[in-house]
Parts: structure tokens; sequence; C-alpha cells
């Protein structure tokens, strides 16, 4: 008689090598929410990715709704960027010098963001926030810097307090080793209160340096601002003489071809980048007006460098997926996707009887499993309230059925050019069985 074989486990492999991993790096990752561990998971390791499919070291295939959080508008690998890069390549992959492709990519954000008519690359979206601080306390002689509760701009330290993403994940809103006295210098005010910011301007407004927003949330899961808050906080930081700073490292070319601050008609003083700017490749940036951006050496004195900075690989493949972007319907077809997956998920949840708000902006969404009778999650302390042991399951199910979520209920799902109608619809038959099973959780409703 034929010897049964044991069927190998789904994540062998990836199991095998994360032990590997935790013996030579923390917790086995270079980024926290890698971990898995938020939604009681062990971390997949992935092998390859190609459109909007990533493949795992077991073999296993998953629709990709991370989308290396947000960068990847033409998907994983798209034959445009891959053929910028390699004909880079040949060329070399770094000179220490600056290169055209820098020149061109600053020309491309300059008339796609009339506000950011200078930009300063460098090689993340924590180097923008942290040297858009500098500029912002050189310019004005000031030392305090107004937060939102839940925004995660970088791990900056001092913009590392009561920060979303991440920090919220593994509720460390502030994280070891910012000096307390650094911590003082930064403000936090609610997301949507006007009336609490208007009272901490009241308070400190002739030392407050800035205000850094992100115009959309996306770090504490996608929330957007009320009709009106937008225009309050530039009125504020206009009769204060405090500078904005607008984090548009996530929402900059996702959520409009000019980013949040053309959808949402909205005036920055410094625009932070990143992402979508290098096609999937390390990169950042931060801009201005020339007056501000003429401070940073060595046309003025405010210092900031990178060796990397500038990379022409980061700007072969950002210049490449902004060209993408460019074609006619193509924030069209993201918006429509976005669309069909966001109803989709609402009417799965409301079959169930569970309390879901799908909250959109473009091509980047969030389900929150919220409390019963919540319309809508407006601020981070909303954003505590929901039910994060649902979306664990929920992970975990979906996961099972080869759909790769954010491994956090507090992060962004990713749409992109790769998608198409037959993912979005394999991924709402896969939450449907999702939502069913953890329906009979009692923490559910």
């Amino acid at each position: 008689m034929a010897r049964t074989k044991t069927p190998k486990p789904r994540y062998a492999r990836s199991q095998e090598l994360s032990a590997l991993a935790v013996t030579l790096m923390p917790g086995g990752v270079s980024s926290p929410v890698r971990s898995f561990r938020s939604v009681g998971a062990s971390p997949v390791l992935i092998k390859e990715a190609k459109g909007c499919r990533l493949t795992d070291v077991d073999n296993n295939s998953y629709i990709d709704y991370v989308m290396s959080y947000g960068p990847l508008m033409a998907g994983h690998a798209p034959a445009a960027v891959r053929a910028a890069v390699a004909k880079q390549m040949d060329k070399g992959s770094a000179y220490g010098c600056t290169n055209e492709l820098e020149i061109r990519l600053a020309q491309r954000i300059a008339t796609l963001m009339p506000q950011v008519p200078m930009v300063r690359f460098v090689n993340s979206g924590t180097e923008a926030t942290m040297s858009a601080l500098r500029l912002a306390r050189a310019a004005t002689g000031r030392d305090l810097v107004v937060k939102f509760a839940g925004c995660y701009h970088g791990h900056v330290d001092a913009l590392l307090v009561e920060a979303g993403s991440g920090a919220m994940t593994h509720g460390t809103p502030s994280s070891a080793g910012v000096s307390s006295a650094l911590a003082q210098t930064t403000l936090i005010a609610q997301f949507n209160d006007l009336v609490g910011l208007t009272n901490l301007f009241a308070l400190h407004g002739p030392r407050i340096a800035a205000v850094a927003l992100e115009a959309i949330c996306g770090n504490m899961g996608v929330v957007l601002p009320v009709a009106g808050y937008l225009e309050g906080v530039r009125a504020l930081c206009d009769q204060y003489g405090a500078l904005l700073i607008v984090d548009e490292v996530m929402t900059g070319f996702r959520v409009a071809p000019g980013g949040a601050q053309q959808l949402l008609k909205l005036r920055p003083d410094i625009t932070c980048l990143g992402k979508i700017i290098g096609g999937g490749l390390p990169v950042g940036a931060y801009g201005g007006r020339a007056e501000l951006m003429n401070q940073i050496s060595p046309a003025g004195p405010v210092y900031q460098a990178g060796t990397l900075s500038g990379n022409p690989l980061s700007m072969a493949a950002g210049l490449a997926t902004l060209d993408i972007l460019a074609a006619e319907g193509a924030y069209t077809q993201l918006e429509n996707l976005a669309v069909k997956l966001a109803r989709g998920l609402e009417l799965a949840a409301a079959a169930f009887h569970i309390p879901m708000v799908v909250q959109r902006c473009g091509s980047m969404l969030t389900p929150f499993f919220v409390r019963p009778g919540q319309s809508e999650v407006r601020d981070y302390q909303q954003a505590m309230q929901c039910n994060t042991t649902t979306y664990a399951a929920f992970f975990r199910s979906m996961l099972d059925a080869g759909i790769m979520l954010p491994p956090s209920q507090f992060e962004a799902w990713f749409i992109s050019l790769a998608h198409t109608e037959i993912e979005i619809e394999q991924t709402l038959e896969a939450a449907t069985t999702a939502l069913g099973i953890v329906s009979q959780m009692p923490a559910a409703g």
C-alpha cells in the first residue's frame, strides 16, 4: 500500500527563513510592520513580484494591495521602468556628481506641482521631513513644530511623538531614545479639530516654526479632512507666520497628477515627497519656493547633504513612472478600480452585519472595522477604537486565500494600474469568505 505523503506547510520556507532572520536582524525585519506581529501571523518572505502579484519563497501567489506602501503605481516591475533602470545601470549606478536626470525630474515635479518650483532630492521620506523641519526652523528663527496625533512623518526624533503607522500598530506612539527635551519642541494637535489647533496657536503661536501635515492621512489608515479644515490650517499659519509643511510622501502623484495639494487646492510652503518619484527605488525630496529653498547649502546656511541623493537609478525609475501616469485615462482607471473595491467591501461587510467603514481617496483606501453605529473615522482617537482583533482575523484569512493586505489596521491599501477588474472581483470573493469567518467571532460585532 502506497504511503501517504504529508503535505508541506503552506509557509514552511518563510518560517524557516524568519527563524534565521531574527538571529541576524532586529525582529527579523528591516521595518517593524513587516513582522506581521500585530495580525498574529508569521512574516511572509517574498522572492519575486510582477504586475499586481507577489510570489513568496514557498511559491504562494498573492494579489498585492501593499504595493510597497504606495510607490508602485504601475505595478511590480513594469516594462518601462525596468528598461529605464537597465539603461541607466549600463551608464553607472552612482556618480557623486549631479546628473541630468535629477534636473529633468525636478522640472517634472515643478510642472506638476506649481508650489514646488525648487526641490532638493534625498534618499527617503524620513530624510525629507527631517530636512524640511530644519529649513522651517532656520527660516522662521523659531523652535516649536506642530504635528497631528496619528500622523507619521518618518522616524524623525522630533516627529516620532504620537505617530501613526507602525508606531500605532505596535502600541508605541513614541519611541525610546527620543530625548524629552526634543519631544517638548513638538506640539500635538488632533486632525480635523480646527478649534483645538486655534487654541494651540493662541498659546504658542509666536514660537511655532511650522505645522507638519498629511493633508490626506494614510498612516492611521486613510482619513480625509473635513470641509474647511485645511483652509483653516493654512489661515492659522499665515496669521502667525508659521510655515506649512505638507507631507505628500504617500499622496504625491497618487491621489491626483499634482498630489493632494492639487486635489484639495492647498498651498504648502514646503512639500515633502517620496515613493512615486522613485518608482519603487529609494528616494525622497522636499521643495518649495526659491526664497526658502535657497537657504539650503550650498546656496544658504542650512546644511543638508547625502552621498546617494539624486541617485540616477531612482531618478530614471521616477521619470518612467510619471510618464506612465501621464497617459490618458490612467487616473480614471485607478479611481474606477478603487471605487469598485471599496463598495464591494462595504456590501460584503453589511451582508454579515459587520461594522465597517471604507474610507478612500483616489487609489488608496482603508476598511476600518469600527464600533457599531460609527459612520466614519475622522482622527487618531477614532482610529484607535477600531477592532484590531477582527482586522487581524480578516488579514489571516485573506492571506491564506492569496490576497496580500497591509499587516496593520492602520495602513492604507494601494491599487495600481496592473490591477484589473478580474483581481478586484477575486479579492471581493475572498473578502466575502473572510468576513463570513470573522462574523462568527464574538468581537466582530
